[in-house]
């Protein structure tokens, strides 16, 4: 049909608008887009990336600390911390479906903290089986055996998860909804209520891990055991005990970000743990692996890299630009950040 004058008009103004309604479409959903060229605009939008990069980093920090706890107290890589990462979010899952099938119309804050036990204690009895099994066995053997025994028992984890639930995404609906404005200047920025139970939970289980690591006779032991594992066995320390309760409180803080993870995104597939463990490895790396703060330090920074990059940059490329703050911070830093230089005992 041929268009009249007020009609091809009427069409290129809705044309011309076209990219600046995505732009506000994109911004009001807090991802992607550019923000508004004044200066406030930017500040705002900036906060707002930042946020959500704390939130990210969060998440990131939790499964770190397990990587970093392994490490410090064995010298090992556990590669299958983020499998078990990734079945305490499908052992979320299916105790919040059970949790709903049996009691109905429970309220949401006591549902999602027995999800958060229940999750905490299934996925750390996981792991203390995976430390029995896969790794005490092998702990007088060879520097490799141990190493192969992990990454045996990550492709195993994923690939039983794969059989028993299916490759097909598992979700579930927005457990929290609603967001906190907080007025800046002209503007505002917008945390959504998830987000700020992900930072109190954040918070308060790094206070109590942190506190457990240093004030208790279990931290003292792991302590003992880090520096010197003979010796502390000479001195009464029972090192098999010690080493496997490090492998349940790490698990036990992937469940937690499990939960999270689940809270935040509302959706888990068998394969959410390989992606979210390099990362998680990655940050553990930056901050200094065996650090406990430097993992915690590291999470955070990964995950404000990726989300300032996709906010500002193509978002094709944030993975390759935390790698690549990674490489250049070891190249002047081999230790990572709060890491200390190994010293060879003779």
């Amino acid at each position: 049909r041929r268009l009249r004058g007020n009609d091809s008009c009427c069409l290129y103004l809705r044309t011309r608008r076209m990219p600046e309604m995505r732009r506000r479409g994109r911004r009001a959903r807090g991802g992607g887009g550019l923000p508004d060229q004044s200066g406030e605009g930017h500040v705002d939008y900036f906060l707002q990336q930042l946020i959500n990069g704390l939130t990210l980093g969060s998440i990131y920090g939790l499964i770190a600390i397990g990587y970093t706890m392994v490490y410090g107290i064995i010298g090992m890589i556990n590669f299958a911390h983020s499998d078990v990462f990734m079945l305490s979010t499908f052992i979320a899952l299916i105790v919040f479906l059970l949790i709903a099938s049996i009691f109905g119309a429970l309220p949401i804050a006591l549902a999602l903290l027995l999800v958060l036990i229940a999750a905490m204690a299934l996925t750390a009895l996981w792991s203390y089986v995976i430390e029995r099994v896969a790794y005490r066995p092998l702990r007088g053997s060879f520097r490799l055996a141990p190493l192969i025994s992990a990454i045996g028992m990550s492709i195993f984890l994923m690939n039983f998860v794969q059989v028993v639930q299916g490759p097909r995404n598992k979700s579930i609906p927005p457990l929290i909804s609603g967001v906190v404005e907080i007025p800046i200047g002209s503007g505002s920025i917008t945390i959504a209520w998830k987000q700020l139970i992900i930072f109190v939970v954040t918070a308060l289980l790094l206070g109590a891990f942190w506190y457990i690591v240093q004030k208790t006779p279990l931290g003292r032991s792991m302590r003992a055991v880090e520096q010197d594992r003979k010796m502390a066995s000479l001195l009464g320390i029972d090192v098999d005990r010690t080493i496997s309760l490090t492998f349940v409180l790490g698990a036990a803080l992937a469940a937690v970000a499990g939960v999270m993870y689940m809270t935040h995104y509302g959706v888990v597939n068998f394969a959410d743990g390989f992606v979210p463990g390099v990362k998680a490895f990655t940050a553990a790396v930056l901050g200094g692996i065996g650090s406990l703060p430097g993992a915690v330090l590291g999470g955070i920074l990964i995950g404000l890299i990726e989300t300032i990059w996709s906010a500002y940059f193509s978002i094709d490329y944030k993975d390759v630009a935390a790698f690549s703050i990674l490489a250049i911070t070891l190249i002047f830093m081999p230790s990572g950040l709060l890491g200390r230089p190994d010293v060879e005992k003779v």
